[in-house]
């Protein structure tokens, strides 16, 4: 698939950070960071998080002192940012409104050794990840026990319960803070990070507890702790984590659910205009790219329902015009579509219509006699029509190009026993590839009975699996009637 929308949504993610900001910049800003053991002349890095991605903000040289400043005439926006030196390793801290403070550490241990002057969201943080530091000492070797005795009953319920004992003290301390200290940035990120609590599942009139209760429940309540309304969210590793696992891990991987997911996250975006910007493209993107055969049809809806709707006012004209001409042509050649009709002609000059074709399954095949990755394929193809033929499959093989006599000469010689057409007329070959999308060769869509579109853009190897899957299907459904 042509990706119109990556270089739209790479420059997005570029202005993004200021295109929106929830207040006017505040001038004036000093983020001093020392690290013990950090050489003279180092060029260190500040970049910040956004959404699945950093981004360099800023770069400063160390002193003699191991000391590297940044400064700004107008504030950063707020998140969380990583201190990176030269060796890579970097430290995470906040960028809160208060943006004139000192950390002070050393490069044997960021963490360990951290010392804020001028911030309380990152003495909170740091005091966090100490904390969680000595608890991940405690845990894992109960983790490492618990694998060994995993098999005894007693023992592992022995181990269970002290990491159990330990997980409860990690999210009495997340409680504590938030009450503590409910207006801080902080708070928030412990929020956001809250899985949702699932209470005991209902009875139903079976006398039975609801199965499906847990999951339903946890889905509807999964962002009950996400901020929508704050686009400092956007700038920490959790947002779009959370966003993907709502949308790889708890909706049925279907356009349909898909796509229900997507608007139910979409316009709860709504509420600040930098986190809605972000969505509809990070959303929009990771569906256009998508490898997986179907997921056209979660773009296709999304620009339906953003783009040609307006919703969309920072896409300049041209590229929100290649963006919905995309959505345009895949629209009728989605999955569960009936393939555009086409009439071509034979080696005989004879036309025949792809609806025309009786069988079972048509792999409709767009190739030419020129292209070397067509030469590799067809011989596979060959091989499989011989094995598929008997099964009710035929195959309607499209000329791409106007080379007619190389074109026949290689159908004669590689014996390909099958429909073979092209198109004579220049311009009527030019609409045919822009209808079925066709800018490389070989492509092809796998068609059932009634030319209903059942698979496409798939490898010689593929098919074979796939309609002995669909056949499969439908043997099944034959039977239950």
């Amino acid at each position: 698939m042509k990706h119109f929308f990556k270089t739209l949504f790479a420059t997005c993610l570029l202005i993004s950070s200021t295109a929106f900001a929830g207040t006017p910049p505040t001038p004036g800003c000093t983020i001093k960071i020392t690290s013990k053991g950090l050489k003279e002349g180092s060029t260190c890095l500040l970049a910040c998080y956004y959404g699945d991605k950093n981004y360099i903000k800023d770069s400063a040289k160390a002193n003699a002192k191991g000391e590297v400043v940044f400064t700004a005439t107008e504030k950063y926006d707020q998140g969380i940012y990583l201190f990176v030196p030269p060796n890579k390793k970097y430290f995470d801290f906040v960028m809160d409104a208060e943006q004139n403070f000192t950390l002070e550490t050393d490069t044997l241990d960021y963490i360990k050794y951290m010392k804020v002057k001028g911030s309380d969201e990152n003495k909170f943080f740091y005091e966090y990840q100490n904390f969680m530091g000595g608890k991940q000492k405690q845990i894992e070797p109960l983790r490492d026990q618990y694998k060994k005795v995993k098999d005894n009953k007693d023992s592992a319920k022995i181990v269970a319960d002290k990491i159990s004992i330990i997980d409860k003290e990690v999210a009495n301390y997340k409680t504590n803070f938030i009450k503590n200290h409910p207006t801080t940035f902080v708070s928030k990120i412990f929020r956001a990070m809250e899985e949702p609590t699932v209470p005991e599942a209902p009875i139903l009139a079976n006398g039975r507890k609801d199965s499906t209760f847990g999951y339903r429940y946890y889905k509807s309540h999964f962002f009950d702790n996400i901020d929508f309304s704050d686009d400092r969210l956007l700038r920490t590793p959790i947002f779009n984590n959370k966003i993907k696992q709502y949308l790889d891990k708890l909706t049925p991987q279907t356009p349909d659910s898909i796509n229900i997911s997507t608007d139910l996250i979409i316009e709860k975006g709504r509420a600040n205009e930098e986190v809605f910007k972000y969505l509809v493209n990070w959303i929009t993107y990771t569906y256009e790219s998508s490898a997986i055969m179907g997921m056209d049809a979660v773009f296709v809806h999304l620009v339906d329902r953003y783009h040609a709707k307006k919703q969309t006012p920072w896409i300049d004209s041209t590229q929100l015009y290649k963006v919905v001409n995309r959505a345009f042509i895949l629209k009728p050649l989605l999955i569960g579509k009936k393939a555009p009709a086409i009439i071509m002609q034979d080696t005989l000059g004879k036309e025949v219509a792809l609806y025309e074709v009786k069988a079972r399954y048509t792999i409709l095949l767009f190739w030419d006699e020129g292209c070397g990755h067509c030469k590799k394929e067809m011989p596979k193809m060959v091989e499989l029509y011989k094995k598929l033929k008997p099964k009710g499959v035929q195959i309607y093989a499209v000329e791409t190009e106007d080379n007619v006599k190389a074109w026949k000469k290689y159908i004669k010689e590689h014996n390909l026993d099958f429909i073979n057409v092209y198109q004579p007329d220049q311009y009527k070959r030019a609409v045919t590839k822009k209808i079925y999308d066709i800018y490389s060769t070989p492509v092809i869509y796998l068609l059932d009975e009634n030319k209903v579109i059942k698979a496409k853009r798939i490898d010689v190897e593929q098919l074979g699996n796939l309609i002995e899957m669909f056949e499969k299907e439908r043997l099944e459904k034959e039977n239950k009637k």
